[in-house]
């Protein structure tokens, strides 16, 4: 199997994700801040992943209540309404098994651990960038 991930890594940012797979890879990016979902969407689209934004953890439990599957998620840890503590519970609750990144400035907190505690998959600092993403898609092509 190719390394898109080495390719990623290599400049190759016109790679198709989840081009080798049956079904293509959907994001929901979750975050309330409009610079940081501008550039998730970026860096996803770019990797030719399909994605969705809201802007809190309610609106993710939602849009998962109307009946949207994806297959990541990437999870602000602040944010109003319902933060991503409780909206990540909130969805392993429901039963969603979509690898959940928990995508936060904060670098050492015991929120974090919380954080990891509520059902994380992976955990990244912002910014996000290509390698960062990366290696959380790695995570997620071993779960599809």
């Amino acid at each position: 199997m190719e390394d898109i991930g080495a390719r990623i890594l290599a400049g190759d940012h016109q790679v198709q994700y989840g081009q080798n797979q049956r079904t293509k890879i959907k994001a929901l990016v979750v975050d309330d801040n409009m610079i940081n979902q501008a550039l998730h969407r970026t860096l996803l689209r770019n990797l030719g992943i399909e994605n969705h934004v809201v802007g809190n953890g309610r609106e993710a439990v939602d849009v998962h209540c109307s009946g949207r599957r994806f297959d990541l998620i990437l999870m602000d840890l602040d944010m109003p309404v319902m933060n991503g503590i409780e909206a990540t519970k909130k969805l392993r609750a429901m039963g969603i098994q979509s690898t959940i990144a928990g995508v936060s400035s904060r670098s050492v907190d015991e929120n974090i651990q919380e954080f990891w505690e509520a059902g994380l998959d992976d955990y990244q600092q912002k910014p996000l960038n290509f390698p960062k993403l990366v290696s959380i898609l790695q995570k997620v092509n071993h779960s599809v």
